[in-house]
């Protein structure tokens, strides 16, 4: 459905466009029981006067949404979404769009943003992320209408474009390496469960592990450096604690680098660690972490690229493989002793 119009309006409440627009624009012309009734089927059908003007006047917002459904402060810490954010801005300014970002509690929140905007004309087309299994989003960016690319997990998304990288893909190479250095107990401190690129991260390391005969375990998490901190802890106070840890972040990863210091446990002489982001936070600690590496400003345009294209042909949503992040291997991982 698309954005609703003046005439919409109209015809739900059954009187002419002329008295609809002296109702919203507080002209006299009309009854006050009539502009209660038009103003009370505006507010139901979303209307918003930016969004009348600009839809009758056929002009774009010259802007792109982005709505982040996760702790500020979380985000505030995180290089990837960092990166993220300038190869975003760069590749929409290269279009002379702007970026509209706004951080949210939980997806309820993000989905009235969504239709607000929408309502509003704020922005040409929406850039999602942070997928979801069975992801509310896409059926009610779907249903607005609005241009929008979704970042991470291969589509079809309904008429939704997307962006991804092989996450399944990834995560195996990581496992194969450490299985190669003789890690037989790999741990996994994983994001929110909700997420699917947590879900394709933890099954690819469950295929793994029956595959190399390993025993495996994943620990959800917020991604925060409190909670990566907590999971080390805890795998490290283990009888038999894990060989190996896998994060599914470099701030959690180098969290875990300070909890392992501060148990007195050597890296990578007693637990090799492996980060799933790279950043410059990964090769400033020591030791430096292995992780995967990928150019996420590079993915950032990518994806902004993607939207403009979506935003200029709505009618051909676009599916768009990144190159798999690749292990760069660094001083925190090592072969097994014993």
């Amino acid at each position: 459905m698309g954005r609703p119009t003046i005439a919409d309006i109209a015809r739900r409440v059954g009187v002419s466009k002329g008295a609809v627009s002296f109702a919203l624009n507080g002209r006299p012309g009309v009854s006050e029981e009539t502009r209660a009734r038009i103003l009370r089927v505006a507010e139901e059908m979303n209307w918003r006067p930016h969004s009348a003007a600009r839809a009758l006047g056929g002009a774009r917002a010259e802007a792109a949404g982005l709505v982040i459904a996760r702790p500020a402060r979380t985000i505030g810490v995180e290089p990837f979404f960092a990166h993220l954010l300038s190869g975003l801005q760069a590749g929409l300014s290269a279009g002379a769009v702007a970026l509209h970002l706004l951080v949210v509690e939980d997806t309820a929140a993000e989905i009235e943003v969504y239709r607000r905007w929408a309502s509003e004309g704020r922005v040409d087309g929406f850039i999602l992320v942070d997928l979801q299994v069975r992801d509310p989003r896409l059926e009610v960016l779907d249903e607005l209408g609005v241009p929008a690319v979704v970042l991470g997990g291969p589509g079809p998304h309904g008429g939704l474009s997307c962006v991804w990288a092989d996450d399944r893909e990834a995560m195996l190479s990581i496992a194969d390496y450490l299985a190669a250095l003789g890690h037989s107990r790999i741990a996994h401190v994983s994001g929110l469960p909700s997420f699917r690129h947590t879900q394709r991260r933890v099954r690819a390391l469950r295929d793994a592990a029956r595959r190399l005969d390993l025993e495996v375990v994943s620990m959800p998490t917020d991604f925060s450096d409190a909670q990566g901190a907590a999971a080390t802890r805890a795998l490290l106070s283990r009888r038999e604690r894990p060989t190996a840890i896998v994060y599914d972040s470099d701030v959690m990863a180098v969290a875990g680098l300070g909890v392992a210091a501060e148990m007195r446990v050597s890296v990578p002489g007693e637990v090799s660690i492996v980060a799933f982001d790279d950043s410059v936070l990964a090769q400033i600690v020591h030791p430096a972490l292995t992780a995967l590496s990928r150019d996420t400003f590079a993915l950032g345009e990518q994806v902004a690229r993607t939207l403009l294209e979506t935003i200029a042909d709505p009618a051909a949503p676009l599916n768009v493989k990144t190159p798999t992040p690749r292990l760069t291997v660094r001083e925190s991982t090592a072969a097994r002793n014993g």
